[in-house]
């Protein structure tokens, strides 16, 4: 066995201990049902005004979900604005009889960006996110959980 050159030891710790810049929170649901009530709130705090982050819709359901798209209303609201911002989306889940994401047995977990321009952070704080199911089941079954991912982006 060759010994590991110290140059290439120090990169694999220094890497090791940097942080990789996402944010990711996931609410599940009792049962595997999202009640259309039932409206998740998800809070990021974020420091670094200089980033730019791509957001994602995280979405784990089971094989037996009965739809190939989800319809999701996200609300987002920035440190020390009164208005909210909402927008709607029509995600698809499926193509052609085979879901998207990553499956583990009966479980497909989806990351579904939802925009092609980063965003940008202009003030430090407590991001909020709510997700609501637009969808006309109620409550939406064979669903685990839902929420919001913030992955850190050196894109504009």
């Amino acid at each position: 066995m060759k010994p590991i050159p110290s140059v290439l030891l120090a990169l694999l710790m220094l890497s090791a201990c940097m942080r990789t810049g996402m944010f990711e929170k996931n609410v599940s649901f009792r049962e595997h049902h999202w009640p259309i009530a039932e409206k998740p709130l998800i809070r990021f705090d974020i420091q670094d005004t200089s980033a730019s982050y791509r957001l994602y819709f995280v979405f784990r359901h089971t094989d037996a979900y009965r739809y190939n798209n989800i319809w999701i209303k996200v609300t987002s609201t920035t440190p020390g604005d009164s208005i909210p911002q909402t927008q709607t989306f029509d995600l698809p889940l499926a193509t052609q009889n085979k879901w998207n994401g990553t499956a583990m047995d009966d479980i497909i977990e989806q990351r579904i960006l939802l925009s092609q321009r980063a965003l940008r952070v202009r003030k430090p704080g407590t991001y909020t996110f709510t997700i609501e199911h637009l969808m006309r089941e109620d409550p939406l079954e064979e669903v685990l959980n839902a929420g919001i991912r913030l992955e850190k982006t050196t894109m504009p």
